[in-house]
C-alpha cells in the first residue's frame, strides 16, 4: 500500500517541477575598453592658451552693449568681431582681442584668440 501512495505523489511532483519558473540568467559583464593615452606634445597646430595677454578684462564694462560700440573704443591692436552664429577662423592669436555678439547684436563675451 505504501507503494501505491508513492506513485501518485511522484507523478504530481514531476508535473509541478515542470511548472517552476526558469532561472534568471545573470547578465554578462560589460567589456572594459582601455584607450591608449593621446600624446599632447609634438602635435602641430595646438597652442597653449595664455592668460589675458590681449587685456580683455579692460573691456568688460562694454558687455551687453551693442556691437556698434566696438568701433568707437579706439582699439589700436588686432581685434576680431564674431557675429551671432558667424564663422570664426580657428587660428589662435593670444594677443588678438575677440568680441562675440549675441542674436541681438550685443556683446556677450570678450576674450583673447
Amino acid at each position: 500500500m505504501k507503494m501505491t501512495l508513492f506513485l501518485p505523489f511522484a507523478a504530481v511532483m514531476a508535473t509541478l517541477a515542470g511548472c517552476a519558473p526558469a532561472p534568471v540568467p545573470t547578465p554578462a559583464p560589460e567589456p572594459v575598453v582601455t584607450l591608449p593615452p593621446v600624446p599632447t606634445e609634438g602635435i602641430a597646430g595646438l597652442e597653449e592658451r595664455q592668460p589675458d595677454l590681449c587685456k580683455a578684462k579692460d573691456y568688460v564694462a562694454h558687455l551687453g552693449q551693442p556691437g556698434t560700440v566696438i568701433q568707437t573704443l579706439g582699439i589700436t591692436r588686432n581685434y576680431r568681431v564674431v557675429e551671432y552664429r558667424g564663422i570664426e577662423p580657428q587660428e589662435y592669436d593670444p594677443l588678438r582681442l575677440v568680441f562675440r555678439l549675441d542674436a541681438s547684436g550685443n556683446i556677450y563675451n570678450i576674450d583673447c584668440g
